[in-house]
């Protein structure tokens, strides 16, 4: 029996779907972090606001990491994203709103931002989740690794088309974009008839759900080892 090759979960609509509306928010994304930081420069043109810019961006996820995966795990993953989706565009279009206008405020840029790290916070986790059931087990690696490879795409593309949208409208013009480029992953999960898992056991509480997932890291060494080196490698 031949391995699945690396493209091989594309070939399953749903995931298909998914992949192309993610590459496009994630390029959104990309977009949006250089806004933002573009604009604080005009706002308040000092090192530490431009840093506490993307200091609001990362905060939200070392926060509430934690309880949103216990929230991923207890409440259904589609509807979490699907509210996560709304947030965003809800949040980047207000800024888009604030910016375009000149109302913006460089505490509102940093208010925001916290907002819409708020909302990937919550995402992250219920996203990372679903990816297997929309791929069968043996192509989950593909499906993981094509993941990192919508982020790359979107890393690159994203900063160049946003500096050119920049010089010719300002940054107020990239939020609406990024506000956008969520419509393609709410329009698929929409879509989608996820068929929910039948429960065995009672609902668990977020307190509980939260205790069980540190123990569980506690007693698997090969989880905790990329979980203690992952922080290296992002440093």
């Amino acid at each position: 029996m031949t391995a699945p090759s690396a493209w091989s979960p594309l070939r399953r609509p749903l995931f298909r779907g998914l992949w192309i509306a993610d590459v496009a928010s994630n390029i959104g994304t990309w977009m949006h972090d250089s806004a933002a930081a573009w604009l604080m420069t005009l706002l308040a043109p000092s090192p530490l606001m431009v840093s506490l810019v993307q200091a609001a961006t990362t905060l939200p996820l070392f926060l509430l990491a934690l309880p949103a995966g216990a929230l991923a795990d207890i409440f259904d993953r589609r509807r979490i994203l699907l509210i996560a989706q709304v947030w965003w565009f809800v949040t980047t279009a207000l800024l888009g709103v604030l910016t375009i206008t000149g109302v913006i405020q460089p505490w509102m840029l940093l208010v925001i931002t916290l907002a819409i790290g708020a909302g990937s916070a919550v995402d992250l986790p219920a996203w990372q989740a679903i990816i297997p059931e929309t791929v069968p087990r043996d192509e989950l690696p593909a499906a993981v690794g094509l993941g990192s490879v919508a982020i790359n795409i979107a890393r690159a593309i994203g900063p160049a088309v946003a500096g050119v949208i920049i010089v010719a409208g300002g940054p107020g013009p990239v939020f609406f974009i990024n506000a956008l480029s969520v419509l393609g992953v709410f329009w698929v999960l929409w879509r989608w008839r996820r068929q929910p898992s039948a429960a065995v056991l009672p609902a668990e509480r977020l307190a509980s759900a939260m205790r069980a997932g540190v123990r569980y890291v506690r007693h698997a060494p090969a989880l905790r080892s990329v979980i203690v080196r992952t922080p290296a490698f992002v440093a």
